[in-house]
């Protein structure tokens, strides 16, 4: 009964598949990537899974029995068809379960909904994949937030186009148990679930940050317009739109979701008190 996970030599990969190892499980675990050398310390096979390259693929699932497929990161369009060839791999290896990382957002109206509409294609194709299935959709990770922390504190301000729209923010290592209770378990297959913590605005989130950190930062929204030229100007047209598209999205109410994950693992997404108290105690350990 082995299980695969795609992508291990990303974060959101990896840290799945560290979730399964620390579970100890009595089946084996292995890995694809691009470039299976790149990925060390996992102490797991790693196969290659290019999802470009469906004989690889189909190969590197030979003998597994449930899949993890981590969304990948090309254009809409591209990725699409990458993730066909994943559960094409999958099908005519004989693999019999797909557990798909999919996304939070709007479908229409924002520079960010033709990710979101190339992930809601891949759910419609794993859901019709014939194998057993289970979907996820993940919240907006909170760690970038927190590694822009020296951008902010020198800005004095976070600012960005949410406004008082609340976001359901989630970490890796949230998503890997969720991921890993899902892969070993069947009593979510056939179902899409929402894997984020609580929602919360972004005056919220500069609180959170501001006790941790101790800085003085404040919450400024911007317009949807001006916040696409300052993160165009930062980080080019392609990604630069897409980051301000999510903001959108969170200013629009695309992530203030209800939250599936105790239901999923048994016991709550951590708090945010939780999260950023943990996170200054690292900080500051002797206050």
């Amino acid at each position: 009964m082995t299980i695969a996970v795609t992508a291990v030599s990303g974060q959101l990969g990896r840290a799945i598949a560290q979730a399964l190892l620390d579970m100890k499980l009595d089946q084996p675990i292995i890995g694809l990537a691009r470039t299976p050398v790149k990925v060390t310390g996992l102490g797991i096979d790693v196969r290659p899974g290019d999802y470009d390259q469906p004989d690889d693929l189909k190969a590197s699932l030979a003998g597994v029995d449930t899949l993890l497929l981590v969304s990948g990161l090309a254009a809409p369009d591209v990725r699409i068809q990458q993730h066909r060839n994943v559960i094409d791999a999958a099908r005519a290896a004989g693999v019999r379960k797909i557990v798909y990382t999919s996304i939070q957002g709007l479908e229409a109206g924002t520079p960010f909904s033709p990710v979101v509409q190339s992930n809601r294609q891949t759910e419609a194709d794993v859901r019709n994949s014939g194998l057993i299935w289970a979907i996820g959709r993940n919240g907006i990770y909170i760690e970038p937030d927190v590694e822009y922390i020296d951008t902010y504190r020198a800005r004095g301000e976070v600012a960005n186009s949410a406004g008082s729209g609340k976001c359901g923010y989630t970490t890796r290592a949230e998503l890997a148990r969720a991921y890993a209770a899902l892969l070993t378990t069947d009593d979510h297959d056939g179902q899409t679930v929402n894997l984020n913590g609580t929602p919360i605005t972004q005056a919220e989130l500069v609180a959170y940050l501001n006790r941790a950190f101790g800085t003085q930062l404040t919450y400024r929204e911007m317009t949807p317009a001006a916040y696409v030229a300052d993160r165009t100007a930062e980080l080019g047209d392609f990604y630069g739109r897409i980051i301000a598209g999510i903001y959108d999205g969170i200013r629009l109410g695309a992530n203030d979701t209800p939250v599936d994950v105790a239901a999923i693992t048994g016991r709550p997404h951590q708090s945010w008190d939780a999260y950023f108290g943990a996170l200054g105690a690292e900080l500051n350990p002797l206050h």
